[in-house]
């Protein structure tokens, strides 16, 4: 990251579960690469996903898989996973210079804004595309 700040680009990060990856997911990541230059995505692990209480059978996709098909993604530069219940080690590590998190998060609730913040960074809140929910994909196949 020193290198790519050393040459004027912009680190933007954002994370998520990110299962089963539907079009408000592509929507959402294109509009957070357009905040900077390189977008570095943080999954998730299984493990994490369990601990937020998503639901008995969440993750539907194994972190391995969510991380493969967001890194085949255009708009994304780097995917890392992470065991932890927030990802602020992650955000610390990194020290980028956009956050972003979708407009569903109160400002304050925002882990990593501390860091973020601290080193003149900014915290950019995103809309979601109205319509898609991973919740509502998986209630639709269930009613099938």
């Amino acid at each position: 990251a020193g290198e790519q700040r050393a040459a004027g680009r912009r680190v933007v990060f954002t994370n998520g579960v990110f299962d089963l990856l539907h079009p408000g997911h592509t929507r959402y990541l294109a509009d957070a690469r357009a905040q900077g230059d390189v977008l570095v995505v943080a999954v998730n692990s299984d493990r994490s996903v369990r601990a937020l209480a998503k639901g008995p059978d969440r993750p539907v996709t194994p972190d391995h898989e969510r991380a493969e098909l967001l890194a085949a993604l255009a708009a994304v530069d780097a995917v890392v996973v992470f065991d932890e219940d927030t990802p602020h080690a992650v955000i610390t590590a990194l020290q980028p210079d956009v956050l972003v998190k979708g407009a569903d998060w109160g400002a304050d609730a925002i882990v990593g804004r501390d860091v973020v913040e601290a080193r003149g960074g900014k915290v950019v809140r995103i809309g979601l595309a109205p319509g898609y929910s991973t919740t509502a994909i998986i209630e639709s196949i269930r009613r099938q």
